[in-house]
């Protein structure tokens, strides 16, 4: 006779009952909860992993929610998942709704709450639309990079803050700003910070051409009327502070609104580059002064890159007019560099429609999207 072959038993011996659960316990047992399924795709502690009615227990229906009782309210930061708001004259803690999906809300937005918009401690309310988007302030990791991060939403004026010393200033990062404003709709300005420390002059002629605004400031003139023309530039404005750690955007915020409290760093005297001090971006209201009704600006955190890879060239002429008209008679394909033969951009520096200085900043723009030079 054939030997019979033993079975092999599961660790722990004996047989599985076809009412044990995954721990080996009986669902017969007192105070036992019946287990369900497993999926995969939510965890045990999710409210979706649990039993669900059956279908045609209840009606469906394709309609939605009219939320006729959403508030409006704007989104002033962000932090892991939680939307703080301002709503009026105080803030709000609120979460997306589920509705939402995938749609991303960043600083700037301006949505609509349900719940409980008090405002209280412990309260929370729900994100349940966010509304059109006027400008939308983009960036990528690198150039090579297809996603795209958004910034800020709602902005209608670029400040690219710039060190004149501690740190040295970086024209890569000066030029790629530009073009990002100019591709989102935004107005640039362009703030030369550490007045004191450097001269200004040689910057300022590197973009006179281009024709960005820009204004100069000195630590020791943020006490008094050194702020007025900044304020000037910011009012009744939405205004995103963008620059490498170390300029002085948070130290400029604190000057604009003295109870914002934003903390400021120094600059590390080995490597020269500035410290990460804000972690997230940030909206305040400015307070009115003077003849100044106002506004508001966003501090951002520094930032190390910013690619351009969703900038389209053909996009970026059409924010300088002027030299968009001479592109009319390039040949098909020109992308307006200066290696491209027969473009319409050197035609008009030959017949004195334009400056040779103002194409060549131009070009500048052009080139900092595939070169970076930070």
């Amino acid at each position: 006779m054939r030997a019979r072959r033993r079975r092999r038993g599961r660790a722990g011996g004996g047989r599985r009952h076809h009412e044990q659960d995954v721990p080996r316990l009986r669902r017969g047992v007192v105070g036992a909860v019946p287990l369900v399924p497993p999926t995969g795709r939510y965890g045990s502690e999710d409210p979706e992993s649990y039993e669900r009615p059956r279908r045609h227990t209840r009606p469906r229906t394709k309609e939605r929610p009219s939320y006729d009782d959403a508030v409006e309210a704007q989104v002033v930061t962000v932090d892991r998942g939680r939307y703080t708001c301002v709503l009026e004259d105080h803030l709000v803690t609120a979460m997306k709704s589920r509705a939402l999906g995938r749609q991303g809300v960043v600083v700037g937005d301006r949505v609509r709450l349900v719940g409980d918009t008090s405002g209280d401690e412990g309260s929370l309310a729900r994100v349940v639309e966010v509304e059109e988007r006027a400008t939308v302030l983009r960036r990528t990791a690198d150039d090579d990079d297809p996603v795209e991060r958004v910034v800020v939403a709602n902005a209608d004026q670029l400040v690219v803050v710039v060190a004149l010393a501690d740190p040295e200033p970086r024209l890569g990062l000066v030029d790629r700003a530009l073009v990002a404003a100019y591709d989102a709709g935004m107005d640039p300005l362009l703030c030369l910070t550490k007045a004191d420390l450097a001269a200004p002059d040689e910057l300022l002629a590197i973009y006179e051409p281009l024709g960005v605004p820009s204004v100069v400031t000195q630590r020791s003139s943020w006490g008094g009327a050194g702020l007025d023309e900044i304020r000037e530039r910011l009012a009744d404005r939405t205004s995103v502070l963008l620059g490498h750690s170390g300029v002085g955007k948070s130290t400029l915020v604190n000057a604009l609104v003295p109870d914002a409290g934003r903390e400021t760093g120094s600059v590390n005297a080995v490597t020269g580059r500035g410290r990460h001090t804000s972690t997230s971006a940030y909206l305040l209201a400015l307070p009115p002064a003077g003849s100044t009704t106002g506004g508001s600006i966003i501090d951002t955190p520094g930032i190390r890159s910013f690619g351009l890879a969703h900038v389209d060239p053909e996009h970026l002429i059409e924010a300088f007019g002027d030299l968009d008209a001479l592109t009319d008679d390039c040949p098909r394909g020109c992308t307006h560099a200066a290696s491209e033969p027969e473009c319409g951009l050197d035609q008009g520096v030959a017949d004195g429609v334009v400056s040779a200085a103002r194409v060549a900043a131009y070009r500048r723009l052009l080139e900092s999207r595939g070169e970076p030079t930070y």
